[in-house]
Parts: C-alpha cells; structure tokens; sequence
C-alpha cells in the first residue's frame, strides 16, 4: 500500500485542537513586558548588606534606634537599600518572604544565600497569603542581577524569575513546588542558569521564553541543570539564543520542548542549541497523579507524554551530541507549529540533529528514536537534516529518507502522511499512553524511574 502524502482535514484540525490551548506563561500580575535595554558594563559596588539572622532580629526590634546589630531585619529590606553592584547576604535558616528586585537601581546587585548548599538558606512561601505567594526572588529591569545559593519552595507562580533584563545569573538554586515555573527568564536578552536543580512544577523547571530579535545577539546558557518530576523539563516559547548543555532532564513528562506560540511576542524559537545533555526517562504520566495541581492550562498543554526533546515549531536550532534513551514514545521529534497565524513562523526550518546517541548502547530504548512527518503548515519545511546518530532503531516515518535527509541539506521536505496521522493520534489520545511501547530501565546512577506519581 502506497503511503499517503495527502492529509485529512481531520487530522490538521485534531493536532491544531490539540495544541492550540497552552498554559499561560504570564499571571495577571506580572509586570508587563518592557524593553530589557542595552548591555551595559557590570556596575562594581564595595557595599555588603546583611540581613539579620532570626536571633538577631528579635534584638533589633526591641533596640533603640541607632542601636542593635549591624542587619536587616528582612531580606527585601537590604535589598531595598542597595545601589549598583552592591550584596546582599542571607544567612542560613527558613524565610517567609519573598524578594522582588526592581529597577535600575539595582543593576548588578548580588544577592547571596548559601551557594555552597542551597537547602540551607530557604525560601518558603508555603503559609504566605496567595497574594504574596507568586514568586520567591522577582527581577524586573535590573540588569545583571546575580541570585546564587537559595532553595524556593511552596510558590504559587515561578521559583526564581527575571523579566525585562539584559543579563543575569542563577546559579546554585533549588526551585521546587507546585508552581508554574521552576527558573524563569521572559523578555529578557542573555543571562546564565547553572549549577541549579528544579523540580515537582506544574508547568516546566526551566524556561527562557519571548526573546527579543537582535541584531547582535547574547546568547544565555543553561548549563549544568538538573530537572525532573515536572510536566516539562524545559519550555520554551519563542525563545532564541539560548545554549543547554551539560544538563540532565529525566522524569518529566516531556524534557525539553522548544515551541512556536501567538500566544506570547517574537515567534519562532530560532538560533538555539541543544547539545551534550542526559535526557532520559521522561514518561511521568502526570495526568494520573501529581504532587502539584494539574491546573486547567496546563492540562490544555497536550504535548506528548513519553518524549525526550520536540520542537514545536523551530528555526536554525541544532540538536546534537545528547544521550537519549529509555521513552516509551519518541527520542527526539521536531513539528510544525499548526495553529500559529503565520504558516511561515510555525515550520521547521534549518534544523539539524546530528551525532545524538540513543538506547544506551541498546539496553534502555527509546519506542522511537527519530520522528520528523516534513510540512504540514502552509509554508514549507526546509533546509533540515540528520546526521550522524548512534544506536538508531525505530524512526517516524519507517523509511527516513522520506524526510530525514543526511547533512547537509538544502530544499523543501514534503510531508508523509502517515508519519503525521500516527502523531495526531499521540496527541488527541485520552489516555496519553496508547502509542507507548513500556519497558523495565536497567538501574542508572541510582535514580528511580517516575511513571505515576506515588506519595
């Protein structure tokens, strides 16, 4: 039987429904998005504000003005006094506030918990008012602002989060909790997140989202990240210029998800690389059982559970150098973005996955390695290739050459149709493990496999 290389209506319209209702990256009280600004030279301040331990409060409370410890009785308090460049440190303990850094007159400030150990130094929204409860740390329009060394827990919105800046550093954090996102970046240019873990968030752990166009870009980097037990890994919607490496993105429901959205400024994802990272396990049915609420937006965001990377509409993004094993559904998989109102802006265009390893030397399978269906937007798909990658045993379509042309590669791809059909049915399948192909995981540093949520 000849394959089909034409697509019912049918199939466009369930795959569009499907993806067409993401959860919202911006709550209604976020502040709006701005211009981030220039790169400006990082300020040098010489101040350092402490902030009082709990002992030490107490005793400045009841001091006569002038008097008592030389601290802050909060940590918003000596954030507030801060000019460029200058600290903040906060010692050890459990601290029921959250920070906001706001303006440019905090340009590079440095705000320092215990780099060394971050569940030390603690964040804990858990008992705050809603109200008070969205974020743990907020930059907006502070440029190369430095967060190191803080554990957020029980935030209703985002962990850790920046917004119109140009510049910052997260490093040494913990974001775990029941929030949207774990790490957050949005309308930001550049800026680096490191040697940071996320976990348990309704929506992903990570997530660098509506870069502004550049002429001369900056580039931000995750690197050295750990995130699992979320819905995504990562997500990012309309983001450019953005590095993840050397990180590791295991028992999510989906591990890194680049995506094309109208939802938010400046689609699509283009000029970002993914490459040298563990993705590996991710088939967290989170449908079936949470430790967060499964919240109504998130659950309007059907991309498939049991997949290691998927770019949801991309441009000029490379996908190499990663190990990839053990999904029930696809390893890696790349798609137009359907319902986006310019065809143009939703097609894959000069992708290139090359030199990837899958399978863990054949003992820990991905269902299928490879998944590229070519056009199924207005615009066509072109310029993408596949080259290079170890282990290779399962590919969507059967016979890649239909689509996945070796490197390089110039021209248009046409569609098959029956790569398409089989990932309509993935993502408009009630139980999100009707295409899943289950299988035992041999031990791997130590780490238990998350499938369904136990308490």
């Amino acid at each position: 039987m000849r394959r089909s290389t034409r697509l019912s209506r049918l199939a466009v319209a369930s795959l569009a429904i499907a993806l067409a209702t993401p959860a919202a990256a911006l709550a209604a009280d976020y502040p709006a998005p701005g211009d981030p600004g220039r790169v400006k030279p990082r300020p040098g301040g010489s101040k350092v504000f402490k902030v009082c331990t709990p002992k030490q409060a107490k005793v400045l409370k009841k001091a006569r003005r002038g008097k008592g410890p030389n601290c802050s009785p909060t940590i918003q308090a000596a954030v507030d006094k801060t000019l460029p460049g200058d600290t903040v440190k906060v010692p050890a303990g459990s601290w029921k506030q959250t920070v906001v850094i706001n303006g440019h007159r905090h340009d590079g400030i440095k705000l320092i918990g215990s780099p060394s150990n971050p569940r030390k130094t603690i964040l804990d929204l858990t008992s705050l008012p809603k109200a008070k409860r969205q974020n743990g740390v907020m930059i907006n329009s502070a440029d190369g602002v430095t967060v190191k060394g803080f554990f957020a827990r029980g935030y209703l919105g985002n962990g850790f989060f920046a917004i119109n800046v140009t510049g910052y550093l997260f490093q040494n954090l913990i974001a775990g909790g029941n929030g949207t996102y774990g790490v957050y970046a949005f309308n930001s240019k550049g800026g680096t997140i490191k040697d940071s873990e996320a976990y348990y968030n309704n929506d992903s752990g990570f997530y660098i989202g509506q870069t502004p166009k550049q002429s001369k870009p900056i580039r931000s980097i995750v690197t050295n990240v750990s995130s699992w037990g979320n819905q995504l890994g990562f997500s990012g919607t309309n983001m450019r210029y953005v590095t993840i490496t050397k990180s590791r993105w295991y028992n999510n429901g989906l591990g890194i998800v680049p995506n094309a959205l109208d939802s938010e400024k400046f689609p699509p994802p283009e000029q970002n690389v993914i490459a040298d990272n563990d993705v590996f396990w991710n088939n967290f049915n989170y449908f079936k059982g949470a430790p967060f609420e499964v919240r109504r937006g998130a659950k309007g965001l059907v991309y498939p559970v049991g997949a290691g990377i998927l770019l949801y509409g991309s441009r000029t993004t490379t996908i190499e150098r990663n190990r990839v094993f053990g999904h029930f559904l696809l390893g890696i998989g790349a798609v137009g973005a359907l319902e986006l109102r310019s065809g143009e802006e939703g097609a894959i265009r000069g992708v290139t996955v090359k030199d990837n390893v899958f399978g863990r030397d054949g003992t820990d399978l991905n269902n299928y390695d490879l998944f590229y269906p070519g056009t199924i937007v207005s615009a066509s798909d072109s310029d993408n290739c596949f080259s290079g990658n170890v282990g290779v045993q399962k590919t969507l379509p059967a016979a890649p050459a239909a689509t996945m042309h070796e490197c390089p590669f110039r021209g248009p791809i046409p569609v098959d149709g029956t790569a398409f059909g089989t990932a309509a049915g993935w993502l408009t399948d009630p139980t999100h493990e009707a295409a899943w192909v289950r299988h035992d995981h041999p031990p791997y540093e130590g780490i238990t496999p998350l499938v369904y949520y136990r308490k």
